[in-house]
C-alpha cells in the first residue's frame, strides 16, 4: 500500500521547471497513530512544504512470498535490479530505485529495527551487483539519500539501531542523516514534544532541499 502525497507547492516546483524530489518512506511500524507515524507525518509536513513528491508504504501492510530474503541470488543474474519474488515488497524496492531520498522510520524493537524494515533491508540486496571476481560492487541507489527516522520509549539503544543504517549508507555511496528520539514515551505520547515536530519538519525541508544541518 502506497499513499501519495502532493501539494500546491509541487506544481509550482514543476511550473519553475525545477525537478521535485521524489521521497518514499517506508514505515516499519505496526500501529497507525503510533509515535514512528506521528513523526513520519511531521517529516512529510516540511518536506511537502518545499514541493516534494513523498510516498508512503507501510510495511506492516505488505503480503509477502517470503519473510526476507531467500538467497536464491536470482537477482544477481539478471541484468536489471530488483527482487524475483513479486510482492509488496519487490514494489516497495521499485520505489526506492525510482526515488531520490529513501526514509526509512521504525521503532525501536530489542535495540533494533522492527522486524518490518529488517525484512526490505534484506532484500536490499537485489539493488546491488556484486562481481567477487573482480571484487567490484555496483547499485542503483548510489548517490541517493538516506533518512532514518526512530522513536524509542527511553534512552537506550537507538545507538545500536542506528550503526546498520549508517553503515549501509557509507558502503553503498548514499548521503545520510537522521532524526533519533529518545524517550518518545508509550504509543501517541510523542505529540507532546512538540520541539520534536519542529526537528522532524525541519528535517523534511533540508532533504527536500539537499541541504542538511545539524539538528
Amino acid at each position: 500500500m502506497s499513499i501519495i502525497i502532493k501539494t500546491p507547492q509541487f506544481d509550482r516546483v514543476l511550473e519553475r521547471g525545477t525537478m521535485a524530489k521524489k521521497i518514499v518512506i517506508v514505515s516499519g511500524s505496526p500501529k497507525k497513530d503510533g509515535n514512528t507515524e506521528t513523526l513520519i507525518k511531521w517529516f512529510c509536513e516540511g518536506a511537502a512544504a518545499e514541493g516534494a513528491e513523498v510516498s508512503v508504504v507501510r510495511a506492516a501492510q505488505w503480503k509477502l512470498k517470503a519473510n526476507g530474503c531467500i538467497s536464491c541470488r536470482m537477482c544477481q543474474k539478471n541484468k536489471e535490479y530488483g527482487c524475483v519474488l513479486q510482492d509488496d515488497a519487490t514494489a516497495a524496492l521499485l520505489q526506492m530505485s525510482r526515488s531520490d531520498v529513501i526514509v526509512m522510520a521504525t521503532p525501536l524493537y530489542f535495540f533494533s529495527a522492527s522486524a518490518q524494515i529488517k525484512i526490505l533491508v534484506d532484500r536490499m540486496f537485489s539493488l546491488y551487483k556484486w562481481n567477487n571476481e573482480a571484487n567490484t560492487m555496483e547499485t542503483i541507489l548510489k548517490g541517493k539519500t538516506m533518512v532514518l527516522l526512530a522513536t524509542a520509549y527511553e534512552n537506550t539503544g537507538l545507538d545500536a539501531l542506528e550503526k546498520p543504517f549508517i553503515l549501509t549508507a557509507e558502503y553503498t555511496g548514499m548521503k545520510y542523516s537522521s532524526l533519533l528520539v529518545p524517550n518518545a514515551g508509550v504509543s501517541g505520547q510523542i505529540v507532546k514534544l512538540p520541539a520534536i515536530r519542529e526537528k522532524a519538519a525541519a528535517l523534511g525541508k533540508q532533504v527536500a532541499q539537499s541541504t542538511f544541518l545539524s539538528l
